[in-house]
């Protein structure tokens, strides 16, 4: 590869696409010597987001097979983000083609098509891969971080992890394929929102053993593009009730949300861990800062500590000045850089390891909606 650039491909040129090229295009936005990825070519079924990839001044190879782009010798990894039907067979083929992968979540429809990824990554051990989630990359998430690293919280207490939108709240919205089983398949808004609340947890070393799940589909029908009304069929909203266990052993309950329905939010992800000595609490609706207490004998008071603009890789933007979500990929597709490139890297992306880990979560959870039972994820294999 070379030194101080990795040529990328991009599957699939929608919303996700558009901002990894965006991401790709202000990589001296970074205050660090790191290899910039540099978007060769594209892939979509859609002429017009093929368009769109024409902005990208690095972009000279346009098709709609993705096949086609596997083929070309100059790229050497891909960001993919296709319907999650998709990820068994394109994301194998990526992998057996020898080019590096950056991912959407979930990794899989579900846990076999998961196996089926899992399985082509063994075959080919020299093929980095990993799955995109970026909001743990907030500089005030990684403040969390370090003081969970210090030992800071003491024994935990309890931890929520959740990610919730308003989008759906809409009952005229037009249906879209993640409210289908087909493409979407039975996890709902479980694999498309679950990575989100999992990945600050299973990297700190925070795991659920059960779960008790509690999943509801509330909008029953939508309309489709020509206004005619047609199932609905994924789940809306869930709430996963687990028993957590950490790598000091502590044992507490631990909660994944994730709503698609949730009213007056747009997109608000919040993690909360709770600890006998001190307490942190993160939202997207103050992304600046991080809410904070210690213990002092039978007192504990919250404090909001104002982080601002101190990442995990160094920018160039002043630390006084707001972090937002452009922001986060940024820095996420700087760790997927530096790990590919065996540089330093306090916080990864994503792994493989974690994402199996994920499906069973998710499994069990549908199991566990199923049965009206608490599941253990040892029975998950």
């Amino acid at each position: 590869m070379s030194l101080s650039t990795v040529k990328f491909g991009v599957i699939g040129c929608g919303l996700m696409g558009r901002e990894f090229a965006s991401v790709s295009m202000r990589w001296l936005h970074l205050n660090i010597q790191l290899p910039r990825p540099v978007i060769i070519a594209a892939c979509d079924l859609s002429d017009g987001n093929l368009e769109w990839f024409k902005k990208v001044s690095d972009t000279k190879y346009f098709y709609h097979d993705y096949q086609e782009l596997l083929a070309n010798a100059e790229i050497e990894a891909v960001y993919c983000a296709v319907p999650h039907h998709l990820h068994a067979k394109v994301y194998s083929d990526i992998i057996c083609s020898g080019k590096h992968l950056i991912g959407e979540k979930p990794f899989g429809m579900d846990l076999k098509a998961y196996e089926e990824i899992e399985a082509a990554s063994i075959e080919n051990p020299e093929v980095f891969v990993r799955c995109a989630s970026e909001f743990p990359f907030y500089p005030a998430v990684q403040q969390m971080v370090r003081w969970y690293r210090e030992g800071l919280f003491g024994r935990i207490i309890e931890a929520h992890f959740s990610i919730k939108h308003s989008s759906d709240m809409d009952v005229n919205k037009p249906i879209n394929w993640k409210r289908t089983l087909s493409a979407n398949g039975e996890y709902g808004c479980m694999g498309d929102l679950g990575i989100h609340t999992q990945h600050l947890p299973f990297h700190l070393g925070i795991y659920p053993e059960a779960v008790s799940s509690f999943l509801v589909n509330i909008i029953k029908e939508r309309p489709d593009r020509e206004g005619n009304l047609v199932p609905c069929e994924t789940f809306d909203n869930a709430i996963l009730t687990c028993r957590g266990r950490n790598s000091s052993n502590d044992l507490f309950p631990l909660i994944f949300e994730m709503k698609r329905m949730a009213p007056g939010c747009t997109n608000s992800v919040e993690y909360e861990i709770y600890g006998l000595n001190m307490s942190a609490r993160f939202s997207t609706d103050d992304p600046n800062a991080i809410s904070y207490t210690q213990s002092v004998g039978l007192e504990q008071a919250w404090s909001r500590l104002v982080i601002g603009q101190k990442p995990l890789f160094p920018v160039i933007t002043g630390s006084i000045f707001e972090f937002g979500f452009s922001d986060s990929l940024l820095q996420m597709f700087a760790a997927f850089i530096s790990e590919l490139k065996h540089l330093p890297c306090e916080f990864g992306c994503f792994t493989m390891e974690e994402a199996k880990r994920s499906h069973q979560l998710l499994t069990a959870a549908l199991l566990s909606h199923e049965n009206h039972c608490t599941i253990e994820l040892s029975d998950i294999s």
